[in-house]
């Protein structure tokens, strides 16, 4: 069974269930009956029109909840709404589901948990992880949100920054996670800058494409992750990066600066160094500047700190980190290489070895596993 395909039918299939009528949990709650039934059956026999098939079995899973709680005249009304069968029509309807999950009546933060959960496919603890908390406050926090739009129209949809904010979490777990999301996302935002004259819209898209741009690089062939600084920039997508560039430079003209613009603008200047030693980190940490203003992202901040270290020696460096919480995602892995940088291989193994028990994924603990190695066998020679 091709569990893929399921994945990228869910938010077409809800987002029919949606626009005929279906509250968003409701909706929800039959489209993953639907799930379970096509895990049970398409083994056997995959359907020809696999969404017409979802469409159709979801919306009966609906019916049937709704007719436990509805009057007789209700059910009936609903029932003769039932799709015809057939070839279910080709249309995308995932952009427009992304708007009516940014439901007014919900935060920013809410709105954003709920449809990177309902939509974009990823888990309560991947997107704990992008929001730094515990996977717990989280799970409590999507609950909250659907028992808010239980029942709700979704006539009105939310604002772009908050779907900005969905399409650039996806992408990170597309591009650094476990669920390959990064191309999906990168068509989402394409779809959205065709639609809308919006300068942040276009920051975020310049933003996908130049570290989409570089993804070959990104892992050996073994699947080991390669860092920044031992990439092979002939391997760079040098045609991505140029629209990147293009689209960034066309952004920043129009001096509505946001965070995405800016977050750009740090990537095309690693984008345009020929090696990590002509980079202009002093330009970069000017950039997080203005990023951290933007934010006050702790993440920014430590970024920011990265990059001084680069720009100001890594002493200066540490000096920035150690203003920060110990607690944050990657902060010890920073450390590490800082401390590396600065000839103390000792505390930099230690410290590699600390990060990667906490790595959020495999690629990554066992790139910090290599490092420790490293100055370990470097250390015991």
């Amino acid at each position: 069974m091709n569990e893929a395909l399921l994945r990228s039918l869910v938010p077409s299939v809800l987002a029919v269930l949606v626009r005929r009528g279906a509250d968003f949990a409701a909706a929800e709650d039959a489209v993953q009956d639907a799930l379970v039934e096509a895990v049970r059956v398409w083994p056997d026999e995959q359907p020809r029109d696999p969404k017409g098939w979802l469409v159709t079995v979801a919306w009966r899973r609906f019916l049937d909840a709704a007719r436990a709680d509805t009057a007789r005249r209700r059910r009936e009304d609903r029932t003769e709404e039932e799709p015809a069968p057939g070839p279910a029509p080709a249309v995308d309807d995932t952009l427009r589901l992304y708007f009516l999950c940014a439901h007014p009546s919900l935060t920013p933060a809410s709105a954003v948990a709920l449809t990177l959960r309902a939509v974009g496919g990823l888990t309560t603890r991947q997107i704990a992880q992008a929001y730094l908390v515990p996977e717990a406050t989280m799970a409590q926090r999507i609950s909250r949100a659907k028992r808010t739009v239980s029942g709700v129209r979704f006539d009105r949809p939310g604002d772009v920054s908050t779907v900005l904010r969905v399409l650039y979490l996806v992408f990170n777990e597309g591009y650094s996670g476990d669920v390959d999301l990064a191309a999906e996302a990168i068509r989402l935002t394409r779809q959205l800058a065709a639609s809308i004259d919006h300068p942040e819209v276009a920051g975020l898209l310049a933003l996908m494409l130049l570290h989409h741009a570089r993804r070959a690089a990104r892992t050996a062939a073994d699947g080991s992750l390669v860092p920044l600084a031992e990439q092979d920039r002939g391997h760079w997508d040098t045609e991505t990066i140029a629209e990147g560039v293009d689209i960034l430079q066309a952004a920043l003209a129009r001096d509505r600066l946001g965070e995405f613009q800016a977050q750009a603008a740090i990537a095309a200047l690693h984008a345009d160094a020929p090696t990590t030693e002509e980079t202009d980190w002093v330009q970069i940490v000017e950039w997080y500047d203005e990023l951290v203003r933007l934010t006050d992202s702790p993440v920014a901040r430590l970024n920011r700190a990265v990059a001084v270290g680069e720009a100001d020696g890594p002493r200066a460096g540490l000096a920035a980190l150690a203003a920060l919480d110990a607690a944050l995602p990657r902060h010890t892995a920073a450390a590490a290489y800082l401390h590396e940088r600065d000839g103390d291989r000792t505390t930099a193994a230690r410290l590699y070895a600390e990060a990667a028990r906490t790595a959020s994924n495999l690629a990554e603990r066992d790139h910090l596993t290599r490092q420790a190695a490293r100055l370990n066998t470097l250390l015991r020679g």
